[in-house]
């Protein structure tokens, strides 16, 4: 396989998480799109040292924390419109949920965003984030009540 081949095999399998997952922790459009520039360019320097599928996907879920961390802390930044965001990156049934769900602080929405929507476990998570496996249980648990509440105010009484 060409490399140009390879580089599009990769950003196919894994671009959509990488994307959901860097505007679940930014919020903004742009921002995602720019750490999922810098994570594919950092990828790319680094794949021959991850040797299974495994590997990369967790290599690439730290280093999109990593780089959403280092946006985050910038005072640069410009946004779009959540609303736009999540429009593009989610079907529509799925976008009140979501709405929801990028609503939550950020330890709430990336635990829920990595355990529901990339499948890991509390362990893994806590591997991912630096954090302990009860952290993780605490994020979960006060991010599902944090969310079943908003989704209650939004369906209404």
């Amino acid at each position: 396989m060409t490399d140009e081949r390879n580089a599009r095999a990769q950003v196919e399998r894994w671009g959509d998480m990488v994307w959901r997952l860097a505007l679940a922790r930014t919020r903004h459009i742009q921002d995602s799109e720019d750490v999922f520039q810098e994570v594919f360019a950092r990828f790319f320097r680094h794949e021959g040292e991850l040797d299974s599928d495994e590997h990369r996907k967790a290599w690439l879920i730290r280093c999109t924390l990593n780089c959403t961390n280092t946006l985050l802390s910038a005072r640069w930044r410009t946004h779009l419109p959540l609303e736009e965001a999540v429009t593009r990156a989610m079907e529509p049934e799925d976008r009140t949920v979501y709405q929801a769900v990028l609503a939550l602080p950020k330890k709430y929405r990336t635990a829920l965003h990595l355990h529901y929507y990339e499948g890991y476990s509390v362990e893994e998570i806590a591997a991912l984030t630096g954090a302990r496996a009860g952290t993780v249980k605490s994020w979960l648990s006060r991010g599902r009540e944090k969310l079943a509440a908003e989704l209650k105010g939004v369906d209404g009484p």
